[in-house]
């Protein structure tokens, strides 16, 4: 099958606060230092060269959605090595590879490594699971349309081992990349130019892997990623007068914020930046299936405008140091960039992510930055300029440069 220009119709992609899955109120976390940060030494070697990527469990999946089938591709439920952005040490990732129908052409398939958005915070919230993917099919099936080899990590400790350290741009930018090895161990054939497609905190997976490619990706070319509403910098979500201020989508999405932040600072609770209905519904807003999920709306509802207050000084100001920590850009990009943003958007508001491609731009990058003032958080319309874009980076069509209409 030829990598074709032509869409077909394409569901709608995950979104960053729809889902997530429960974790009780002492969420489990990696040994800290007296600062707070994880600096222990790493229990399990880096995987070093040929271990990136390595496949340890393949299982071709029985179930798999019905426009997978469709279009006579197969699924495979991997377990595969890649590396714990925290503290360097190697872990087990799970995923899944999906292979179109056909031959691959001349020069391998291309590979499109699809970050999702997010999902949840505990096993039972792994994509990989569900035949689809906790929504985030409508992502892949456009590209197995074209000819690509697709892979979607979990990403790690959604599935695998360990905590999930939702929003660590480094251990999400490893979990894309070695994906992408992952697949090529998985499906014979498989070339070595790849993409990334990611929305919200996959948005954020995406852009970090694109600046982490030309180091940890050697032996893989990247032709661009496209980051739809991208979590690039949620420092605004904790501004300096406090956490009061937020929409209620962003209070919303403030339980997996803090499980996140909790990995690398341990000493904290989650009872330190959530009180009253957030944390009495902390479970409920985390579920990602069964009946609490069914709850969700009841929840929300139930958050007051004093619930996401940080209890100290010292909690507020780890928070702040954690979030500039994981805030992107980092360094400058390896490929071209697609940046997508809804003027809708009130859980990632669409000043913020304008912002760091502002300063993504002052470093150099190439970034094609698009603004769609009728669109929301991850509104699936994007997902049609985002497969159209990476088909482009494909075939060699240069990517266009907006720097100039955000200086």
């Amino acid at each position: 099958m030829r990598y074709r220009r032509t869409f077909g119709t394409i569901a709608a992609a995950a979104v960053l606060a729809v889902a997530g899955c429960g974790a009780d109120s002492t969420s489990s976390s990696a040994a800290g230092s007296s600062s707070g940060t994880t600096t222990a030494a790493p229990t399990t070697p880096a995987p070093q060269g040929d271990e990136r990527g390595a496949v340890t469990s393949d299982v071709v999946l029985g179930q798999v959605d019905q426009s997978v089938t469709a279009l006579g591709a197969t699924a495979h439920r991997i377990t595969y090595r890649s590396t714990f952005g925290i503290d360097g040490s190697g872990v087990d990732v799970t995923g899944t590879v999906f292979v179109p129908g056909g031959l691959p052409p001349a020069g391998g398939w291309p590979v499109v490594s699809v970050a999702h958005g997010t999902t949840g915070v505990t096993d039972e919230c792994a994509p990989s699971l569900y035949p689809n993917l906790l929504g985030a099919i409508g992502m892949v099936t456009p590209f197995l349309e074209r000819g690509a080899v697709v892979t979607v990590s979990d990403y790690q400790g959604l599935g695998s081992p360990g905590p999930h350290p939702y929003l660590d741009a480094p251990s999400a930018g490893y979990d894309v990349i070695d994906a992408v090895r992952a697949a090529r161990n998985v499906v014979p054939g498989t070339g070595t130019r790849w993409a990334a497609v990611g929305v919200s905190q996959g948005g954020q997976a995406s852009w970090a892997a694109n600046e982490m490619a030309a180091t940890y990706g050697d032996g893989l070319e990247l032709v661009g990623t496209a980051n739809l509403s991208p979590a690039a910098d949620l420092r605004a979500i904790a501004p300096p007068e406090g956490l009061g201020d937020l929409t209620l989508p962003q209070r919303g999405i403030l339980p997996f914020v803090v499980e996140g932040f909790l990995v690398s600072y341990p000493q904290f609770r989650d009872s330190d930046f959530l009180s009253g209905g957030l944390l009495a519904g902390k479970d409920v807003l985390l579920a990602c299936t069964g009946p609490l999920a069914a709850e969700k709306l009841t929840a929300v509802a139930a958050i007051g405008p004093d619930d996401v207050r940080p209890s100290s000084p010292e909690a507020y100001a780890a928070m702040r140091e954690w979030l500039g920590r994981n805030a992107l850009p980092q360094s400058g990009a390896t490929a071209p960039m697609m940046v997508l943003v809804g003027g809708r958007d009130n859980l990632i508001e669409p000043e913020w992510t304008e912002e760091a491609s502002r300063a993504a731009c002052a470093g150099g990058d190439r970034l094609d930055f698009r603004f769609r003032p009728d669109q929301g958080h991850a509104d699936s319309a994007a997902t049609d300029e985002a497969v159209s874009w990476v088909t482009d980076r494909f075939v060699g069509t240069p990517s266009a440069n907006t720097c100039d209409l955000l200086s």
